[in-house]
């Protein structure tokens, strides 16, 4: 039986990190990213025992990186990643599914049609997987992007996914909320973290900071995406399903108003998610700007399961005429 090419590359990944976790005593996540950076350096660090050294070497020759395709080798690390997710399980470390990432990479395509370059920024960059996905399929439409994220073991992991699918991600290893030098981009791509944000004094620096207790981290991530996009730029978030029905919702809702306007709010399979109340929906905003006017109708729609082919196919039509109609 033949095997996948993304099979054979999270066969290798899967290999070597386990080399690297034993010899070292380290996490499985965290010596997958040590194997992805050895691979792409094509060499394995000095640091390890000589004959483990030799052996990885010995790998890294054998799997030469230019034999594999780019988004082949970030859904063998993506794969390698879940596994090490399973075993290690934290509510931060989760991943963007593939599916949703084509659906974000799909609008974000469909809404930018006339960019021929872009910037993109993702303030919960997590794995990366989100961005570098939407970039394999944008294939050069995206020029650069930025992804911000606290946990190293994560970033590490990023930086790893960036370079082995070669695509120009800038990382920032720090809390999102804190102050971002980073220059506007023209969208944001995000799944948001959902819950409270502990830092009420940091909180206190937002608009949409509660008027009691915690804040809700969500709402202050959007309010900081906004605040790091051009006018006139788009910004596509995963968000709760009852993110305008929350106790704090009128508050986020007013805000909104004043500084966006709100495209559309597409509702995901409930398939995609463990059970109905982590179901989520992508949520599209155009940050106000001279001369941009709000659509005359907001894109509200029910995505089909995604393995329903003809479903998804009259949905795409559905966008696509919603846009003739509101642009």
């Amino acid at each position: 039986m033949s095997v996948s090419p993304v099979e054979k590359i999270f066969t290798f990944l899967n290999e070597t990190a386990s080399v690297i976790q034993d010899a070292r005593g380290v996490t499985y996540l965290e010596a997958l990213a040590e194997t992805g950076e050895s691979w792409f350096l094509n060499e394995a660090s000095d640091s390890l025992e000589p004959l483990v050294q030799k052996r990885l070497d010995k790998q890294y020759h054998e799997h030469p990186l230019e034999n594999f395709k780019r988004d082949d080798l970030r859904k063998g690390f993506q794969l390698a990643v879940l596994k090490g997710m399973k075993e290690h399980i934290q509510p931060n470390h989760q991943m963007t599914p593939d599916s949703i990432a084509m659906v974000i990479g799909y609008l974000l395509d469909k809404f930018t049609g006339n960019q021929k370059q872009m910037t993109i920024l993702d303030p919960a960059l997590g794995t990366g997987n989100l961005v570098l996905s939407i970039m394999n399929q944008l294939d050069g439409k995206v020029a650069e992007s930025h992804g911000v994220e606290i946990d190293e073991v994560l970033i590490r992991l990023s930086y790893a996914g960036a370079n082995l699918t070669q695509q120009p991600l800038h990382l920032y290893t720090q809390d999102s909320l804190e102050p971002l030098f980073i220059d506007p981009a023209d969208a944001v791509v995000s799944d948001l973290p959902v819950g409270y944000y502990p830092n009420d004094l940091r909180a206190a620096d937002y608009e949409l900071q509660a008027p009691e207790g915690h804040s809700y981290a969500h709402h202050l991530f959007i309010e900081q995406s906004i605040q790091h996009v051009k006018n006139g730029g788009y910004l596509f978030f995963l968000v709760p399903n009852g993110i305008f029905e929350s106790p704090l919702s009128s508050q986020l809702h007013d805000y909104l108003k004043k500084v966006v306007h709100i495209q559309g709010l597409i509702k995901l399979p409930s398939s995609l998610f463990k059970n109905e109340q982590s179901a989520k929906s992508i949520l599209i905003l155009q940050k106000q700007g001279e001369e941009i006017k709000p659509p005359k109708q907001v894109l509200l729609a029910e995505m089909p399961k995604l393995s329903n082919g003809v479903a998804v196919q009259n949905m795409m039509g559905k966008i696509q005429q919603w846009m003739i109609e509101n642009k």
